[in-house]
């Protein structure tokens, strides 16, 4: 599996290279990846070895024994060191105050928010493109949840570009808590413990620290474990975050598999944290409709901005696949071996559930001849359930990297994520790396170090955009 990783990676690079050379519009100097080749060495670079050090050496061992609040701790706060030292590679200013402040970032438009209830009426006015007032790039290509997130920050005194890009940073590692405690919470302990310190050097932390999508990836993995722990009670919370996510990127419909998939594996009170958890969705959509804005009038109209940038020229031939070799980037090399295993075990676990409604009929007195339709519901319900039970049978390390893979499937042919996908795709990516349990424990250290160095080699060889 490695060496297929490898030659979509050395394809994409090669033929990115080749289309540029030839002025074709892919708009990535370094494609597959939106960067520039740069490269350097920063103050964080030792600070990131040391991390990846402690985290191979006494924290693989630590995981496997650690009583679990100070294990999610540690792992929270080695997610942070290892965020930081990435983005400190390029510099204090680069890496993290200047990291979201250019004309094309949210920043760029919180000052000219002063009315949030009118902002809200009249943010689809402005999505489009070549207009006196339209909003600046990312601002425009969400909804606008994503801007009150940095409004919300400035109002309360965290305004500019360094409070900005450690709140990525430190929402964005609790992806090193959340994704954890929803296994735990699905019955998977020992999995959550072998999944953590590949959260911790997770490759896609370069793009955590710092982009939105940092705080976008903290959010959706935040909903998903509330959905999953407890009562219904805490589903409503967990719905309220999903809700909110769709309102932070439109692509974030895509969660749904994800959410499906976290509420079936649930062992208990699966139908009231359904309910519960839509009804947290619901309240979100229902508020920000009221208030002025309307999610699917701006889907329409960001679909036409996109087509009227860059989109237009970057030929969907090329990114259609080489958006999967910036995954890779992004999720690591262990992401394909660690799927194909997760594949093979919900094969091998095929014929390992047993069938509901097998046994032998019971008669109802005075109820249809067999063959009627009451039988007929009873056996498609049977059916039904069975199915279920099935699905559920392949557990969280087979079901919540399927989700993920789904998601990714569809936002890649949508023709919507030409490039920029190794963050944009950071919700999807944690999720995909739960396939990991199913690597040999041995093994489990090399592909962690493959996982470091594979970061750390796109952060010393690329200066990375947001």
């Amino acid at each position: 599996m490695l060496g297929v990783e490898a030659a979509l990676l050395a394809t994409a690079v090669v033929i990115g290279a080749v289309l540029n050379h030839r002025g074709v519009g892919l708009h990535a100097e370094a494609a597959p990846l939106y960067a520039t080749w740069r490269p350097h060495l920063g103050w964080g670079t030792p600070v990131a070895l040391l991390v990846a050090v402690a985290v191979l050496g006494p924290g693989l061992r630590w995981a496997r024994a650690a009583r679990w609040g100070p294990l999610l701790f540690a792992g929270y706060l080695a997610a942070v060191a290892w965020t930081l030292a990435l983005a400190l590679v390029d510099g204090w200013s680069a890496g993290l105050a200047r990291r979201l402040t250019p004309q094309a970032e949210y920043l760029h438009e919180v000052p000219r928010v002063t009315d949030v209830g009118r902002m809200l009426v009249g943010f689809t006015d402005r999505i489009l493109d070549f207009q006196p007032d339209s909003w600046s790039t990312h601002t425009a290509g969400h909804p606008p949840g994503a801007l009150l997130f940095f409004v919300g920050l400035d109002r309360i005194g965290l305004g500019g570009g360094t409070a900005a890009a450690l709140a990525c940073v430190l929402v964005g590692a609790t992806v090193a808590v959340s994704v954890p405690v929803t296994l735990r919470a699905l019955g998977a302990g020992e999995a959550a413990r072998a999944v953590l310190p590949f959260l911790v050097l997770l490759p896609g932390a370069v793009w955590v620290g710092a982009s939105a999508d940092g705080v976008f990836t903290g959010v959706v993995a935040a909903g998903l474990a509330l959905l999953a722990v407890r009562g219904p009670a805490i589903a409503l919370a967990g719905g309220l975050l999903l809700g909110f996510a769709l309102y932070l990127s439109y692509g974030f419909v895509l969660v749904a598999p994800l959410a499906l998939a976290v509420l079936a594996l649930r062992p208990a009170r699966r139908r009231g944290a359904m309910f519960a958890g839509a009804a947290g969705v619901a309240a979100v959509v229902v508020v920000f409709t009221v208030a002025g804005f309307q999610w699917w009038r701006g889907y329409d109209l960001v679909v036409e901005r996109y087509y009227q940038g860059w989109a237009a020229d970057r030929p969907y031939g090329y990114w259609v696949w080489a958006n999967l070799a910036a995954l890779l980037l992004a999720a690591g090399p262990v992401a394909g071996p660690a799927l194909r295993r997760a594949l093979f075990s919900a094969r091998a676990g095929r014929g390992a559930v047993t069938r509901v409604g097998s046994g032998p009929s019971v008669p109802v007195a005075g109820g249809p001849e067999p063959g009627g339709s009451a039988v007929r519901g009873l056996v498609r319900h049977h059916r039904l359930v069975a199915l279920a039970w099935r699905v559920r049978g392949r557990g969280p390390t087979v079901l919540l990297p399927a989700a993920a893979a789904l998601a990714v499937a569809g936002a890649d042919l949508s023709g919507m994520s030409k490039a920029e996908v190794e963050r944009i795709w950071l919700p999807f990516v944690v999720w995909l790396l739960v396939a990991v349990a199913h690597l040999p424990a041995p093994a489990r250290r090399w592909w962690l170090a493959g996982q470091a160095l594979t970061a750390l080699a796109v952060n010393h060889l690329l200066f990375t955009v947001s």
